[in-house]
């Protein structure tokens, strides 16, 4: 499956990269496709995808990612003597043009041929998923690099903690790719038809639909599908679940207080708890609108939401 450059990626600006990752799914979205990112669910990267959310600035760890890269990639040749180009293109799949793939770099390997080079960091806290291999996350970035561009390996180097470094080789799957290619290419048709992939519990997913449907009909009344019956039973299993997490999280929290006493600071093994007094001034509207009406209306700003409830019908 080879690909094709669909731009080149020297001094673009960062605003005019992102438009073009619009264009098609690139490697960090390939977890978030498949359901297993940590950090953005499937419609929240849909909504992204048809223009209805915009980009998150990037964090802090995503700029040190960056800005480390060369110093990874360095490490990388100093140790195993592999030298790495760097890739300056977006490419793009010639077989399904969707799949997009913006490389850290490539190397030949005798025995081998191409293979890609990944540079990634990491928290000291995440070192436990680079001891036998590499995160989930990351695995389905690579093979959907190795799918775009028909490579048959990488080699993903990390520093991890600042003063840890490990780097690893991952062959190509072919079975895993085309398990890859097969949700890709659902998930954007769900982009083209501008149709949402199937709903989660992400919070994206209740904001889209708050967004959706902002306003009811007064009055209006429907008979809801039969599969509903399915979906009350499970809420009202969850609210039940919650309800005795909810008393468990609170009793915990009671008893450490309890521990803290009149202190602000403790510690248990790796864990510090605090407990501490936090003063704030709010406006008092009550007041407010008794005492001066006409400045509460003038400054006064209304918004409205839907509430959702569930109850026995009368």
């Amino acid at each position: 499956m080879p690909a094709r450059v669909l731009v080149s990626t020297e001094n673009m600006p960062y605003a005019d990269w992102l438009e073009y990752r619009r264009q098609g799914i690139g490697g960090s979205d390939a977890s978030v496709v498949c359901g297993i990112s940590r950090y953005k669910s499937p419609v929240e990267l849909w909504m992204n995808k048809t223009g209805q959310l915009p980009d998150q600035e990037a964090g802090e760890a995503a700029y040190w990612g960056t800005q480390l890269e060369p110093f990874v990639r360095a490490e990388f040749t100093r140790r195993t003597g592999i030298e790495v180009k760097q890739v300056k293109e977006l490419l793009q799949s010639e077989e399904y043009p969707f799949m997009l793939a913006n490389l850290d770099g490539i190397c030949e390997v005798p025995d081998v041929g191409t293979c890609i080079f990944e540079a990634k960091t990491a928290s000291a806290y995440k070192a436990g998923e680079w001891e036998d291999t590499i995160p989930d996350e990351y695995m389905l970035q690579v093979q959907h690099y190795m799918a775009v561009t028909g490579y048959a390996g990488t080699y993903i180097a990390v520093l991890i903690g600042g003063n840890t470094f490990k780097w690893r080789f991952v062959e190509r799957d072919e079975e895993l790719i085309s398990m890859l290619v097969e949700l890709e290419t659902a998930f954007w048709n769900h982009v083209q038809d501008c149709t949402p992939p199937p709903l989660d519990g992400s919070d994206a997913c209740a904001k889209f639909l708050a967004d959706r449907f902002h306003d009811s009909i007064p009055k209006s009344h429907i008979t809801l599908p039969d599969t509903a019956a399915d979906l009350l039973v499970q809420y009202d299993e969850a609210c039940e679940q919650l309800e005795v997490v909810t008393e468990k999280k609170q009793r915990a929290e009671n008893l450490l207080k309890e521990m803290m006493g009149e202190n602000e600071i403790g510690t248990a093994g790796d864990r510090i708890v605090t407990w501490k007094s936090v003063s704030q001034e709010r406006l008092d509207s009550k007041t407010l609108k008794a005492e001066h009406p006409t400045l509460y209306k003038k400054y006064a700003n209304k918004s409205s939401y839907r509430r959702f409830t569930i109850k026995a019908a009368s």
